[in-house]
């Protein structure tokens, strides 16, 4: 701004100062010349002018080191000044003194004085920085009579302008300072500055030498810029009143409902249901595309009858729109230490999954925003993924919202239904969004690795557009047909298991494994979440029921040793049933369960020591299921020697059978290094059980410990109380297995204190919480004749 009018100072002082050449002053007739494209120059102007340094630096410099300071502004035909060749000048010009030259960012700002007219005679140079050898046109005598009536004429034409356009005022001051109303050629040349005319109007002008037929030319520009200046006025006149009107009536209108509320007058359902959207839009930051949709299903909502079924469709349609929260944020708790208690408070043990999600909160709290982020809960039944995503959520003050993803087999069920279909709504996750209320929430899909496929599509698929931090942005459900961010949504995901999860699906996910709980893990649960939860819902006091530690730890050996607690919280929920029903029926206060009477609480035990199979040929193997870890006796016997021969049962999955085939084949072959005799099996017909052969079992986990037990079976010596995974090749090498942290688990359970791994599952053992390995003795293996050593020590 004040460049602006440090910029308008100058010209007027220019104007003022005694600085047009006088018509005795001896002007150069070899001058630089300055093509422009977009009008040309009249004398009596000081004109500032903006151009591109790196073109017209070489003229402006020639300019300025001559010592004239003279510069030929001439019309070119050419669209811009820097692509115009001399055939595109016009002949006539005007010669400008320049009086400042200013350089920044990378443009050139002049301000330059227009002199007088010339004439080319002849391009000197063709090429920046042009010259040319010029003519003079000294301004024509202005004593005839006939030009004071056109002089008269051109004055009141800009009377009748100036109240049309401020601008015009402005004008006529700068050119009164320097110039009077007697002067009809500078008249003349200003008046045709001031019009709007193109550019080939103001060259003929410009051409015209003589004064009388110049005038002609400005006075019919100049009627014909009133009429234009008359036409925007009318114009702009019309605007303001249809403006004034629709204002009037928008009054007029709210004074109306006013009125309306105040006499308590109903409005139709019409009027009442386009009103409770325009209330909840009020509320809301629509984008662009779903407010100009918003306004075109309401202006097609208020012409609809009531009655018709397109009404129904479009109401639907507007009211899931202004339900879905747009633009609506609760604000995070983005505080580390509040999220620890939180997630203590609600789980005991997990402390490395508690840490992992510390992590991944951590680095939203350091950027300032928790979004765009996929967590998947990975672990068997019952050992608390849900409970977590209630606490992440709790952790963050944000809304949660939890729905099953198992057994889906519609893609619609995720992307919605076209509106053209009876009874179509939007897809799962945009009904989260409206329940939730905000546009980041927690959202957790529970069962995601059994989701289906079928001949309505595939949902798993459907489901990379809404998971991917890269696309769901701008989800599209089927039923909006408008774009939706989900980005801010932190997603919780929930399986037993990857296998059956797609692979481009899995990718997109963070994955934190659960592996489940030790007894003395599940003891502490139960003392401080079950039994007082399963009591409040009973209406019992913690002095109505005694259930001691030692009550506990039997339930949880004898009746839940599954990975989770869910089968624990029951078994203690039947207890308390019972305990309620004996109280009601007159029982002593407290009712005490004892060692002796549990059985007449939960029956008979459901799991026995897993260690009842001992023997020759019989070895503890640790498995890993959906379930969690196992352990998983393996049974070798020799059935007869009529001929020899090699039997498998159990209901053993293709990879297990080719384990133990390599495994009989190993020990076959190398009998003889073992301490075994050759003989043996040239002629036993040998009989492989896995026990529980109602469950398939499948995985090369189990290849050691079927040639412990084939080794175990041909010296006829019993292994130790030893438990062992790891998968063997024909040569003897041990390879690495998974689960290791479920088989540690498992061991422990069943007692087993002894257990032998594969060398390169170190690291994953030593990855395992300090307080489960714990009175653990493990043995790491790389070759089988690592393992035979620790099968039968000890043992005469």
């Amino acid at each position: 701004m004040q460049e602006e009018e440090n910029n308008q100072a100058e010209i007027i002082e220019v104007l003022s100062g005694n600085t047009l050449a006088r018509s005795n002053e001896v002007l150069p007739n070899l001058i630089h010349l300055l093509p422009v494209s977009a009008r040309p120059f009249f004398p009596g102007q000081a004109v500032p002018l903006l151009m591109e340094q790196a073109h017209w630096e070489e003229t402006m410099d020639a300019v300025m080191a001559s010592p004239h300071n003279l510069l030929g502004v001439v019309l070119s035909d050419a669209e811009t000044a820097e692509s115009a060749t001399p055939e595109s000048f016009k002949t006539i010009g005007t010669v400008c003194r320049v009086h400042r030259v200013q350089r920044s960012d990378n443009r050139l700002q002049v301000l330059v004085e227009c002199l007088q007219r010339f004439r080319i005679d002849e391009i000197v140079r063709p090429e920046t920085p042009f010259t040319a050898q010029i003519e003079y046109l000294p301004e024509p005598a202005s004593d005839s009579k006939e030009i004071k009536p056109y002089a008269v004429a051109i004055i009141n034409t800009i009377k009748e302008l100036l109240p049309l356009n401020p601008l015009y005022a402005e004008e006529l001051r700068m050119f009164l300072d320097r110039f009077g109303p007697d002067d009809p050629s500078h008249l003349t040349d200003f008046a045709a500055s001031l019009t709007t005319s193109d550019k080939f109007q103001l060259q003929a002008v410009l051409e015209s030498i003589e004064l009388l037929p110049r005038m002609e030319k400005v006075l019919e520009l100049l009627h014909r810029e009133l009429e234009v200046v008359k036409a925007q006025a009318s114009i702009r006149k019309t605007v303001e009143e249809r403006m004034e009107k629709q204002q009037r009536e928008f009054l007029l209108r709210e004074q109306l409902k006013a009125i309306q509320q105040e006499l308590g007058i109903e409005k139709d359902d019409r009027t009442a249901e386009l009103d409770k959207f325009r209330e909840r839009i009020e509320k809301l930051t629509l984008t662009e595309q779903a407010q100009a949709r918003v306004e075109e299903e309401m202006d097609k909502l208020a012409v609809l009858e009531p009655g018709s079924p397109e009404y129904s469709v479009t109401r639907n349609y507007l009211d899931w729109i202004t339900l879905l929260p747009w633009g609506v944020h609760s604000k995070d708790k983005l505080d580390l230490q509040f999220a620890r208690k939180t997630l203590d408070k609600d789980h005991y043990g997990l402390e490395d999954v508690k840490e992992r999600i510390l992590e991944f909160l951590a680095l939203g709290i350091m950027k300032g925003e928790i979004a765009g982020s996929i967590i998947l809960l990975v672990g068997p039944p019952g050992v608390g993924k849900t409970s977590i995503g209630h606490s992440i959520a709790e952790a963050l003050g944000r809304k949660f919202y939890r729905f099953s993803v198992g057994g889906i087999r519609d893609e619609a069920e995720i992307k919605g239904h076209r509106r053209t279909y009876i009874g179509a709504m939007p897809g799962k996750f945009l009904q989260a969004m409206k329940d939730a209320g905000t546009e980041n929430p927690v959202i957790m899909l529970d069962e995601i690795d059994k989701i289906g496929a079928s001949y309505h599509g595939d949902p798993a698929s459907a489901l990379l557009e809404v998971l991917d931090p890269e696309q769901n942005s701008d989800f599209l459900d089927h039923y909006l047909d408008l774009r939706f961010d989900l980005s801010k949504v932190l997603f919780i995901c929930t399986a037993n298991q990857l296998d059956t999860i797609p692979r481009p699906l899995l990718d997109r996910m963070e994955t934190i494994s659960l592996s489940g709980y030790i007894a003395s893990e599940k003891l502490q649960i139960a003392r401080k979440y079950l039994l007082p939860r399963q009591l409040k819902r009973a209406g019992l006091k913690r002095s109505d029921l005694k259930l001691n530690s030692s009550i506990l730890r039997a339930i949880i050996e004898g009746y839940a040793r599954d990975a989770g607690v869910r089968r624990l919280e029951k078994q203690i929920g039947k207890i308390v049933r019972k305990a309620v029903v004996r109280i009601l029926e007159g029982g002593k206060k407290p009712i005490e369960v004892k060692l002796d009477n549990l059985k007449d609480y939960l029956g008979g035990p459901v799991f026995k020591d897993e260690r009842n199979l001992s023997g020759a040929g019989v070895v503890t193997g640790l498995a890993w299921t959906a379930m969690g870890g196992a352990t998983l006796n393996i049974e070798a016997v020799a059935t007869h020697e009529f001929n020899r021969g090699f039997k498998l049962t159990g209901q053993l999955g293709d990879v297990m059978r080719e384990s133990a085939e390599i495994a009989y084949g190993y020990i076959v072959s190398h009998a003889a290094e073992f301490g075994a005799e050759q003989a043996f099996f040239e002629k036993a017909f040998i009989h492989l059980h896995v026990p529980a052969g109602a469950t398939p079992k499948d995985g090369p986990s189990a290849g050691i410990t079927m040639a412990s037990a084939l080794l175990s079976l041909a010296r006829n010596k019993p292994v130790r109380n030893i438990a062992m995974t790891g998968e063997l090749t024909l040569t003897g090498q041990v390879f690495p297995v998974g689960g290791i942290r479920e088989k540690v688990i498992a061991a422990r359970r069943a007692g087993i204190r002894e257990l032998i791994m594969p060398e390169d599952n170190r690291s994953d053992y030593e990855e395992v919480p300090e307080h489960i390995r714990k009175g653990l003795k493990v043995h790491f293996a790389s070759v089988f004749e690592d393992v035979v050593p620790l099968l039968f020590r000890g043992k005469k």
